[in-house]
């Protein structure tokens, strides 16, 4: 799979992922090629016997041990999501941009295709997201989940011809950062996100395949401050063809 740079300099660099390319490497990953993989060979990591250690504020936290460990990598996209994402080529770039993330000066914007007709055509969705106690692979809404909150903006809405159903193209805006927060608050509004294996249900997702054979949801746009300079910079990825050959199968409202 291609990894595009999109933007590079001595502390950093900003990639455009491929959808089906996980981001970390892991005992489950042993016979593909990760970002991490890639990011270690281009930046030129060393990270034989490193373990990931605590997250970025939680006691103990080693910030050098959590950029090798993590091959310099700053956040994570799901592995079918494709888009934006921000790799750190040295430590101290590392933790400064790790802080914006936690202090959620990061600004982010995904692209999604969602089941049905949103309305209205912008608003928030703020719920609790956690792990499922009962399924370990997915997130939901749950009293005890971690506070989460996501704006939207609707950009087109489609139809599918066949089934008379719409579909929104929508612009969300995560203030937070769950693991599958959009695809959870997608699904807690009742538009699951097209083709999502986990949420959209079993069916829904089957079908959805047929045409696209993988989660509509693209890292669209991110915008944070150069750690060094501190410049504000803002990076872009357009849709890939697979999503943009998608829409072109339904009838724009």
């Amino acid at each position: 799979m291609n990894i595009v740079i999109l933007y590079e300099d001595e502390d950093l660099l900003v990639v455009n992922k491929p959808a089906g390319m996980t981001v970390n490497r892991a005992t489950t990953t042993k016979n593909e090629i990760t970002v991490q993989d890639w990011a270690e060979k281009h930046i030129g990591i060393q990270t034989d016997g490193v373990v990931e250690n605590k997250k970025f504020g939680e006691e103990g936290w080693d910030p050098e041990l959590d950029f090798y460990s993590r091959g310099g990598i700053v956040h994570r996209l799901d592995k079918e999501t494709s888009g934006v994402l921000i790799l750190a080529k040295n430590p101290q770039a590392f933790v400064k941009l790790q802080k914006q993330f936690h202090d959620r000066t990061v600004k982010k914007a995904y692209v999604a295709f969602a089941h049905g007709s949103i309305a209205p055509d912008e608003g928030e969705i703020s719920v609790p997201v956690g792990r499922l106690p009962w399924d370990k692979n997915k997130f939901g809404i749950l009293p005890g989940g971690k506070e989460s909150k996501t704006l939207y903006k609707v950009l087109k809405v489609y139809l599918n011809t066949k089934t008379k159903e719409k579909l929104t193209l929508v612009e969300m805006y995560p203030q937070s950062g769950r693991t599958h927060q959009i695809r959870v608050h997608l699904k807690y509004i009742n538009h699951p996100i097209f083709a999502d294996f986990l949420y959209a249900g079993r069916k829904t997702s089957r079908d959805d395949r047929k045409v696209l054979p993988r989660v509509f949801l693209h890292a669209a746009k991110i915008t944070f401050n150069q750690p060094t300079t501190e410049k504000l910079l803002t990076f872009e990825a357009s849709l890939p063809d697979e999503l943009s050959a998608c829409l072109e199968q339904f009838t724009l409202q």
